[in-house]
């Protein structure tokens, strides 16, 4: 069928078949098939939306328009392949965590991450703040890190679903980013391309995530364990507020900084250990490692206690081109803003609402984050001991630090983090921070 004609079926309502949706998806990556009708179908599916079937197939066409890995044909048990996705957050630093942690459990962790986007901060962001860390690797040392360590975080290579980098362009400049079956299948060709055996999502909502609203957010959750079940990957999804930062740093090497701390035991944030451990639990029940989650996390919290996930981190670090002692002398690799001033309330009382999302906007600003494609991140910048959700302020106790170049960004910050703070005389009702979990059961493909 000719792509204009499957354009026109889908925007007229109609159901694409699997090779329908593969032939269209191959012409596109191979270049025959025009930006405008790669924005036409984009927009059809925006307003028809898709079946699950036709989730799945666009998804594996997708993966399959690159190469896979086949970790098995690499002498890897594909059950003990599993990867992690969060959808994004302020002050999300759980990856830098998560896969050391899980990697001293004995999973192994191919984890091909992406930079930041809007006011949230990108995995390859922070790791890049990291002298010598090569994040765009070549498959070779991504292979041989992730066996001789257990893990690897990288970037994406051109050969790893190119049908998605494509597409995403498309949507980028046609307002079709929000298209929950585009939004499905651009996640999950990367990860299944990365060959996983099981995947396990963190969907978050609230201000500091992309999704503000917990239905459209657990709407996106259902889909993703959905079509990765109907893909023969199982995976579960954990709903998780994002309605103030994930941890205390908002910030590329302060984030880094925060992980490490909390790998070694130095500081560990109660909301990010929450997260990581629920998140590495569910992990372990899938590779077959654990028999609940209840286990697995205890297992999780003694490989903490006894630094083995400190020292797997330590590894994968020097494996992968960074400095070897960075464990032992953080201060001596990760850049420091020359500028270091706390934020002070203009009122005492309890913190009830935050809004995280100008909180990472003013880490943009202060320059550690992108406002065009082609823009350097300062990898200083960002804040630190970033007050939570019920927390009492006085005079004198800081809503944060901030870390900026001079003191004309310290100013702007400091207007931006002040008006993102609602105190008030009583404290809020607690919040759940892990509010839902999504699963679908799905055997092991063969």
């Amino acid at each position: 069928m000719l792509p204009q004609e499957i354009i026109r079926r889908k925007r007229d309502g109609g159901v694409l078949g699997a090779d329908e949706i593969a032939r269209f998806i191959a012409r596109l990556t191979d270049g025959s098939i025009a930006d405008s009708q790669a924005a036409a179908f984009a927009m059809a599916v925006f307003f028809r939306g898709m079946t699950r079937a036709e989730m799945v197939a666009l998804t594996l066409a997708m993966r399959d328009s690159g190469n896979v890995l086949d970790w098995p044909a690499l002498g890897f048990d594909r059950a003990r392949i599993v990867d992690k996705h969060s959808t994004g957050g302020v002050g999300d630093k759980v990856s830098l965590v998560l896969a050391p942690l899980a990697a001293a459990c004995g999973v192994a962790v191919p984890m091909i991450s992406g930079r930041g986007l809007g006011h949230t901060g990108g995995t390859l962001d922070k790791l890049a703040s990291i002298p010598g860390y090569a994040i765009a690797c070549g498959r070779e040392t991504f292979v041989r890190t992730v066996r001789d360590v257990g893990c690897a975080i990288v970037g994406p290579t051109d050969d790893l679903a190119p049908a998605d980098r494509r597409l995403y362009a498309v949507r980028d400049v046609t307002a079709t980013v929000e298209s929950l079956p585009l939004i499905v299948a651009s996640i999950l060709s990367k990860k299944l391309a990365a060959g996983v055996g099981a995947l396990v999502l963190d969907v978050k909502f609230g201000s500091g995530a992309f999704m503000r609203d917990y239905d459209a957010a657990h709407a996106l959750a259902a889909s993703l364990v959905e079509v990765a079940a109907g893909a023969g990957v199982p995976s579960i999804a954990l709903l998780t507020d994002m309605n103030q930062v994930l941890g205390e740093n908002v910030g590329n090497a302060l984030e880094v900084a925060e992980a490490q701390a909390f790998l070694t035991g130095e500081h560990r944030d109660p909301r990010l250990a929450e997260v990581t451990l629920a998140l590495v639990a569910e992990m372990l029940v899938l590779a077959g490692l654990a028999a609940d989650a209840t286990s697995a996390r205890s297992f999780a919290l003694r490989r903490l206690e006894d630094g083995f996930a400190a020292e797997q981190w330590a590894r994968m670090v020097a494996s992968l081109g960074g400095p070897a002692d960075l464990l032992q002398r953080p201060t001596s690799h990760l850049a420091r803003a020359p500028v270091i001033a706390p934020v002070e309330p203009l009122r005492d009382g309890f913190v009830s609402a935050i809004d995280a999302r100008a909180l990472g906007l003013a880490v943009v600003e202060l320059g550690g984050g992108r406002t065009r494609p082609d823009q350097a991140i300062d990898p200083a910048v960002g804040l630190s001991r970033v007050a939570g959700l019920g927390e009492r302020m006085e005079r004198g106790a800081p809503l944060c630090l901030v870390h900026a170049r001079g003191e004309t960004d310290l100013a702007r910050a400091a207007e931006r983090i002040r008006a993102a703070f609602v105190l008030a005389d009583v404290p809020p009702a607690p919040k759940m921070l892990i509010v839902d979990r999504a699963a679908v059961a799905c055997g092991m493909p063969g």
